[in-house]
């Protein structure tokens, strides 16, 4: 059973009429870190994104990391070649453009497999988890050759940001498509008085980015409880990529089941009133 809205939901401004619905992009990489630890392909990484697509998933991300500890590169060719048959559904790939990410795009660009978007984060080689954004303007111009790179092969780039208002016209102005927001504060803070305060500074990022025009992606610790609430204060988020709340509760659920319950929370979150 999902949670609706617990707290103050009606101190937010219900999404204009027509605004774009928020699409959810299912990260596997914790189904990776599973199989990895038998020399088994148990469980099938392909076969966790194909049901996540068939229950309605709009996208699979993955971000396979230097050590390999979860997603391997057969797995990025063999999850590319499966969206072939998913047109309508995107593949976005996560990582840092400084370690094992670009020479993905070079080769699935050459093998004529679908990569639609490259999501640029800051993480260490041997980082456990993404912890921060990309810093501005100290890192705008090692980025910039990459984002130039990605985006010649047809690739948007997002870039992973925390919420700083101030730097989102200096990431568009570096050729950036998007922004992911990193959005650990936000859960951190959800069951606390702090809430509203670090909703706001999402908000404010977010309209910050549109008065630029550069999109609005989200995703870190976000799930069943906190997302809605989440989607219906900061406006304009296009999508939201959920891996590791999503596969515990699909260890409940079914991925059939947990990816529908994501769903409907992004429904309730764009519904014209909140559920009691």
């Amino acid at each position: 059973m999902i949670a609706l809205f617990h707290t103050d939901h009606h101190s937010h401004p219900p999404h204009p009429p027509g605004a774009l619905k928020t699409v959810l992009s299912a990260n596997v990489n914790k189904v990776a870190l599973l199989r990895n630890t038998r020399h088994l392909d148990l469980p099938s990484v392909l076969r966790a994104a194909e049901l996540c697509l068939q229950a309605g998933a709009q996208g699979i991300t993955v971000h396979p990391r230097p050590d390999e500890r979860h997603i391997r590169p057969d797995d990025v060719y063999e999850i590319a070649a499966l969206m072939k048959d998913w047109p309508h559904c995107e593949f976005n790939i996560e990582g840092n453009p400084l370690h094992n990410l670009m020479h993905f795009v070079r080769d699935l660009s050459a093998r004529g497999l679908p990569l639609h978007q490259c999501t640029f984060v800051p993480d260490g080689k041997d980082q456990h988890t993404s912890d921060h954004g990309w810093c501005f303007p100290q890192d705008a111009e090692v980025l910039r050759p990459h984002i130039d790179y990605a985006r010649a092969h047809g690739v948007r780039v997002s870039l992973f940001m925390d919420p700083v208002p101030e730097a989102m016209a200096a990431v568009r102005s570096i050729g950036a498509d998007r922004v992911e927001l990193y959005t650990q504060s936000y859960a951190g803070a959800w069951s606390g008085p702090e809430k509203n305060k670090v909703l706001e500074r999402f908000a404010q990022t977010a309209r910050a980015a549109a008065a630029v025009n550069l999109g609005v992606n989200a995703g870190h610790d976000l799930n069943r409880d906190n997302l809605a609430e989440f989607l219906r204060a900061v406006p304009g988020v296009r999508e939201v990529s959920i891996g590791h709340a999503l596969i515990a509760d699909a260890l409940e659920l079914g991925y059939h089941g947990a990816v529908k319950d994501y769903l409907h929370c992004i429904d309730q979150a764009f519904a014209p009133a909140a559920v009691a």
